[in-house]
């Protein structure tokens, strides 16, 4: 559990444009600098017909800990806590001064970007959804398969001035039917790098948090799409039963 993220939180404001109820905290303890931080208690949250009551933000955490244990570096820190100021709800490292520039909508698709689908303006001007070709794109494609994540948004996918990237909401995730959505799909069919692959070969549903977070026709299903991956290596397509792009996707 990251230390810096334990001290004493005061709530900052709501986020304006979250679903649910999000807000951004300070975390101060002793004499180390404040740490700023989103806030995403159970009270908050809206009840959803296919996810389970009150569990969306132990679901942030099992998220957390499965890209953790994956030795991905591209979630931020994200814990569980019961004492916070409305609740307990998990605690999310802020990314400072992040931007968008992963995802875009283009005309003309450019050297070192993969292809999406094809769309329309409202004049009729053909376009394109496009992501970058980027071996941390593909880690994170990878994970958004193993966690099933329903909403992975160009606006969930950051980058610090460090040019790092950082992935963030990840509530709508483990279900045990197929629910993966995402803007990534241009790795669709490639093979997954030998690297990121041999990953997958630790046991990722006896970690606490996915057993906290998880029934168990859900670990039973994350086992599942693991062993998947593993023995076809390469990156999932969309279910044909389920729309392959979040809405909107910003």
């Amino acid at each position: 559990m990251s230390s810096d993220l334990l001290g004493s939180v005061s709530v900052l404001g709501r986020h304006p444009q979250a679903s649910n109820a999000v807000f951004l905290v300070e975390v101060t303890q002793d004499d180390a600098p404040a740490v700023r931080a989103i806030y995403k208690p159970v009270a908050g949250e809206r009840p959803l017909w296919d996810f389970p009551r009150g569990e969306l933000a132990r679901r942030e955490v099992a998220t957390h800990d499965v890209a953790h244990a994956l030795g991905l570096s591209i979630v931020p820190t994200t814990i569980w806590r019961d004492d916070l100021p409305l609740g307990p709800g998990s605690l999310q490292r802020w990314v400072e001064e992040a931007s968008l520039d992963d995802v875009d909508v283009v005309t003309e698709v450019p050297d070192g970007w993969c292809h999406v689908l094809d769309a329309e303006l409202q004049d009729g001007t053909p376009v394109a959804l496009v992501h970058r070709d980027l071996a941390d794109l593909r880690a994170l494609a990878l994970l958004d398969a193993v966690v099933n994540n329903g909403d992975r948004k160009a606006g969930h996918i950051l980058r610090d001035p460090a040019g790092h990237l950082w992935a963030v909401d990840h509530g709508v995730t483990f279900h045990a039917e197929p629910k993966l959505r995402t803007v990534l799909w241009g790795f669709e069919g490639e093979a997954i790098d030998a690297d990121l692959l041999a990953r997958l070969s630790i046991d990722l549903t006896d970690l606490p948090a996915v057993r906290a977070a998880l029934d168990d026709s859900e670990r039973a299903a994350l086992a599942d799409r693991v062993a998947v991956l593993r023995a076809e290596g390469v990156y999932p397509g969309p279910s044909p039963d389920w729309p392959a792009i979040p809405w909107p996707i910003y």
